[in-house]
């Protein structure tokens, strides 16, 4: 298991454990507020039988009792209505409001408190009153505590959503932070490594020219010695951030290709399909040359040194395309985003940087796009750049 594998498997493990801690919550709220909405049914069940009571005693004790049994109640709203659901009414066909409605304001009007009613019936289900001479229905709604109660959950759930948010934004900026100081280092340190021999090379070559050697093995040298100052350079500007510069792309395409070509196995069938008009972008040369040289690279190993390449170049007002197409093996769409991550390969030698360098180069230096467009197991793959233009402000 790579590093990779190992930093998602720790942010996958702590977002599990506090999705399990957030459906713990839930679940614990849920029988809460289950229990005080059966609470408060039972409080409603007490309170009628209370009401019914009322009818039984003596005139002189009602108005106590009443006023008692009221005072039990004083956050669930109530409508008594008669036995068809109608609201209670005098004999002027006035609504009765005291002791038959409680807790709600005042100033309803009739058709407020009928739609107060059809939300209390979708609540609870009426507590029926027998009072002898007739048939009563309390229906009663949800407290306002219930009814505050009812978003906790929601409110639990955003906050520990947002918490990870926060983990995973904590823990991925890190580990960014991390590799972008082990890229540096490591870009540097190779650089230095490689300059000490660089410099030996170059004096011993001298050295040849005055020792009357073959003047075709002198231009091969100085060709090596002058490949190995471009790796040196390329590796320096990893450390650090590279300068752009506006250069046609076209040509920079084309140098790049026809270097790869000349280096390759005869076996690879190569095509080069470029437009005939300069396009200009800002660039480091060297970096996207780099790039190029790793997408060949890894399209020629996934041929396994025979087959088809091509390099292609489009545009529109804004952008610039170029494509690299093999005839290789193909990467299965669920590597498609993975096989940039670094140390990630499918090949039993190598780092598994390739990728990841076009990546780095692609999007953090040039601001622009690297993906694979298309891939197809057994028949080929296309990669994909995408850069700006340097007249293209927005």
């Amino acid at each position: 298991m790579n590093f990779s594998d190992e930093r998602h498997l720790s942010s996958y493990f702590i977002i599990f454990a506090v999705l399990v801690i957030t459906g713990l919550v839930l679940w614990n709220t849920s029988l809460f507020l289950q229990r005080l909405k059966k609470d408060e049914t039972t409080k409603m069940q007490v309170w009628a039988q209370s009401y019914k009571a009322l009818n039984s005693i003596q005139e002189d004790h009602y108005l106590d009792l009443s006023n008692l049994i009221n005072q039990t109640n004083s956050t669930i709203p109530i409508i008594i209505t008669d036995g068809e659901g109608n609201l209670l009414r005098d004999d002027k066909n006035e609504i009765i409001r005291d002791g038959k409605i409680k807790n709600l304001p005042d100033n309803l009007s009739e058709e407020e408190l009928l739609e107060y009613l059809e939300e209390m019936k979708s609540e609870n289900q009426p507590i029926v009153l027998d009072l002898k001479t007739s048939i009563q229905y309390v229906y009663f709604g949800n407290s306002s505590i219930l009814n505050k109660l009812r978003y906790y959950p929601i409110a639990i759930a955003l906050i520990l959503f947002l918490l990870i948010g926060v983990i995973y934004f904590f823990f991925t900026t890190s580990k960014a932070s991390e590799q972008n100081k082990l890229w540096a280092g490591m870009a540097k340190e190779t650089a230095h490594q490689i300059g000490t021999p660089l410099s030996s090379l170059v004096g011993w070559n001298e050295i040849l020219k005055g020792e009357h050697v073959n003047p075709e093995y002198i231009v091969e040298i100085e060709k090596d010695i002058s490949r190995l100052k471009v790796i040196t350079e390329r590796f320096s500007k990893i450390g650090s951030i590279p300068n752009l510069e506006e250069v046609d792309i076209v040509a920079e395409t084309r140098e790049a290709y026809t270097y790869l070509q000349s280096r390759s196995s005869k076996l690879i069938n190569f095509s080069l399909d470029l437009p005939e008009k300069p396009i200009s972008v800002d660039l480091n040369s060297q970096l996207y040359s780099w790039t190029i040289e790793n997408l060949v690279k890894n399209a020629i190993d996934a041929m396994r040194g025979k087959g088809g390449l091509s390099v292609s170049l489009t545009d529109d007002t804004k952008r610039v395309f170029i494509k690299i197409k093999d005839t290789g093996k193909g990467i299965p769409k669920s590597k498609f985003t993975k096989i940039f991550d670094p140390g990630y390969t499918s090949k039993t030698r190598g780092w598994g940087l390739g990728l990841s360098l076009a990546k780095r180069i692609i999007e953090e230096y040039h601001s622009g796009k690297i993906k694979v467009l298309k891939s197809d197991m057994g028949k080929g793959t296309i990669f994909q750049i995408t850069l700006r233009k340097s007249d293209a402000s927005s």
